[in-house]
């Protein structure tokens, strides 16, 4: 059974994001749709544009970056960042920047728990100001990631 806007987003604390969801889905099919470039072009950004581009260099100190096209226009959208720690189909620590506004970044942790087949995502986004972590609530995200998780679910599905 594939969810549908099943997420939870709460706020921790004044510079923290903490977004919770159990996918239908194994950890290490969910590990591959959110590692693997080709499979990240087909959830990322959902319906929301066209994905220009997805670079991942799967390793600490490597560098990662996600372009897209938004629907509609021809206004660009990327983020990049850098993997600061790796373990296989349990967590992945990297830094985030949105380019739109490159002076502020967040550490992004997520985690893979998996039970009985299901595994739950977490991510704790860490951000340096509460103003960067309310710019980035007050920008409809949330909309965009429900979305893009139901897009990540279909996706981690179909490997099996």
């Amino acid at each position: 059974m594939i969810s549908t806007h099943t997420a939870t987003v709460t706020l921790p604390t004044d510079e923290q994001i903490l977004i919770t969801r159990e996918f239908d889905a194994p950890a290490h099919l969910l590990w591959r749709a959110v590692t693997e470039p080709d499979l990240v072009k087909r959830w990322w950004g959902a319906e929301r544009g066209q994905v220009d581009l997805v670079e991942i260099d799967l390793r600490v100190g490597g560098q990662w970056r996600y372009v897209m096209t938004a629907a509609g226009s021809d206004v660009e959208v990327g983020f990049h960042g850098e993997f600061y720690e790796i373990v296989e189909h349990e967590r992945i620590v990297q830094t985030e920047v949105f380019e739109g506004f490159p002076d502020a970044h967040s550490v992004n942790t997520m985690t893979l728990v998996e039970a009985d087949g299901r595994t739950t995502l977490t991510t704790l986004v860490q951000h340096q100001a509460k103003a960067h972590r309310d710019m980035q609530i007050d920008s409809g995200m949330e909309a965009g990631m429900q979305e893009s998780f139901d897009a990540l679910e279909r996706v981690a599905a179909a490997l099996r």
